[in-house]
């Protein structure tokens, strides 16, 4: 581990750094100059291939190429010169601006399009479209650990499909179930949410300081700016919003934090569950030679991938609320409270990302007990109360919830008792037969079948 590693004050930046080196590309500040760029560069080639604005002219191959080479190889001597002029200017994204000038500039012919650099845009018109593409690439990013559980998630299902288990409601033994169900029922929940990431809408505008494409009309009154607006978020790849203040409302990144809460509080619930199961027996976990559970004791096998990523969750929901929350309310037509609360964005992404890879490598850890599954079903005879009672209900037998709840309510029932029980009943011996066959492991219902066709 490096010195700046070591001395980081985000755990992101030190101790988890190598797991989530890769979102740098997409979160640092670097990153967002670079997204600045594109956007910048993008907008002054639309212009230049606008058959409306004659005065800008339409640029030839070589400007074209060599200003498109100033985005694809944006370097970190280029950030730090951004940050140079920010800090004589006080200002980031018009830093921004006045850095393509000085490499445009330079470029034989780039003198003649320097000028509508930053044409007719307010910052927030270069933000929006910025952070609009950088959750475009982070929704991709995340989305490929997300298929990678839900992945796993499938195989679990498939494989424990008929592995029955006692189920716990409110704590206590209840209708028996199959592990590889109760994986099938995490995996349906993920799936949704995943189809709700996956058609995300990232919404953009290019409409001036207070979104009424004021400047824009003042210089070129006859031109349609609101078609040329969106023909260019729409070359982005983005959804074009035709009524903002300066700001894009931000209403689709809450849709977007919202539904990554969703997803992690999915993943909270597996990490719990698969938490409790271990602690009860229900699985095992593979023991790494070297690896250390407990610092006094030795025999510990603790669940920490499990708990790391319900840490890790809770902090990245805590993130994504506060800006779900935030970004959507806005002073008047504007204020910057939104500005330094998106530089957190990557910190969330970052904090899942974590809590994933934690999940994953617990779930590749375990191993199921199935001697101890069974031995719990057969602890535990009184769960077929139910059934005994929902037949004796449709055989007319009076009172059978009644009878069935004097017999079990909070008792330890074993197959001995529930046979006595049955042959006390004054009902056909075919009926009796029938509830005789009931046993813990096999009152499952449809589970493996629902299990293997998820």
């Amino acid at each position: 581990m490096s010195d700046e590693q070591l001395t980081a004050i985000s755990p992101i930046d030190g101790r988890y750094s190598n797991k989530v080196a890769h979102l740098r590309a997409i979160f640092s500040e670097s990153a967002l100059m670079r997204y600045r760029v594109i956007t910048e560069i993008s907008w002054l080639e639309y212009l230049s291939d606008c058959e409306q604005l004659d005065q800008i002219p339409t640029m030839p191959s070589h400007v074209r190429d060599a200003i498109r080479k100033i985005q694809l190889d944006f370097s970190m001597e280029d950030a730090r010169r951004v940050k140079e002029i920010e800090s004589e200017i006080n200002h980031d994204v018009k830093a921004i601006e006045y850095f393509l000038q000085e490499k445009i500039e330079k470029i034989e012919g780039g003198k003649d399009y320097t000028s509508f650099i930053h044409f007719a845009c307010t910052s927030e018109d270069i933000n929006n479209i910025s952070y609009a593409l950088m959750l475009k690439d982070a929704v991709d990013e995340v989305k490929t650990s997300i298929e990678q559980l839900t992945d796993t998630l499938k195989d679990r299902s498939l494989s424990w499909a008929s592995c029955s288990m006692l189920s716990r409601t409110h704590g206590h033994p209840a209708s028996p179930t199959t592990m590889g169900k109760e994986f099938a029922n995490f995996l349906s929940r993920l799936n949704r949410q995943l189809d709700l990431l996956k058609n995300t809408q990232f919404l953009a505008k290019m409409n001036g300081a207070v979104g009424n494409y004021n400047a824009h009309i003042i210089a070129y009154p006859s031109v349609d700016w609101e078609s040329i607006s969106k023909g260019y978020i729409d070359a982005l790849g983005l959804k074009f919003n035709p009524y903002t203040t300066q700001i894009e409302p931000h209403d689709w990144m809450a849709e977007l934090f919202h539904t990554m809460i969703r997803i992690n509080n999915i993943c909270l619930d597996i990490s719990r569950d698969i938490w409790m199961y271990i602690s009860i027996g229900y699985f095992k976990q593979v023991v790494s030679e070297n690896e250390v559970g407990s610092s006094t004791m030795p025999h510990k096998v603790n669940p920490i991938d499990f708990e790391n990523a319900e840490g890790n969750i809770g902090l990245a929901n805590a993130i994504l609320d506060h800006l779900a929350s935030k970004l959507t309310i806005s002073r008047l037509q504007r204020d910057l409270s939104d500005s330094t609360a998106q530089r957190n964005i990557g910190t969330a992404f970052a904090q899942t990302h974590i809590s994933l890879q934690s999940l994953l490598k617990g779930l590749s850890k375990i191993e199921l007990s199935r001697d101890k599954l069974l031995e719990e079903l057969d602890d535990n005879w009184e769960v077929l109360a139910e059934p005994i009672q929902t037949i004796l209900r449709r055989e007319n037998v009076a009172n059978a919830y009644e009878n069935l709840k004097t017999l079990s309510r909070g008792q330890k029932l074993n197959q001995e008792k529930i046979h006595a029980f049955i042959d006390s009943l004054d009902i056909d011996q075919a009926v009796k037969n029938e509830m005789k066959s009931l046993t813990p492991e096999s009152y499952i219902g449809i589970a493996e079948s629902l299990a293997k066709k998820i």
